[in-house]
């Protein structure tokens, strides 16, 4: 398994922070003073089933649920 990116620790943590669920725009704009690309971001940890959310790439009003955690 591929090491994750500062990131996309941020994003899981945030996610988890919040219950495991946070809708996109919530993320977003937690994340953007931080970093850009928030939504290729999501596809990357889509893809390595760290979260699901509807579609290949998050809508603005997509819902984002955290599947696991990071493994450290």
């Amino acid at each position: 398994m591929s090491e994750l990116t500062r990131d996309e620790v941020f994003i899981i943590e945030k996610l988890k922070d919040n219950g495991g669920k946070m809708s996109y725009k919530e993320l977003q704009a937690l994340c953007e003073e931080k970093f850009e690309d928030v939504r290729l971001i999501l596809k990357k940890l889509k893809e390595q089933k760290y979260v699901e959310y509807e579609g290949v790439i998050p809508g603005f009003s997509a819902e984002i649920e955290l599947l696991r955690d990071k493994e450290i």
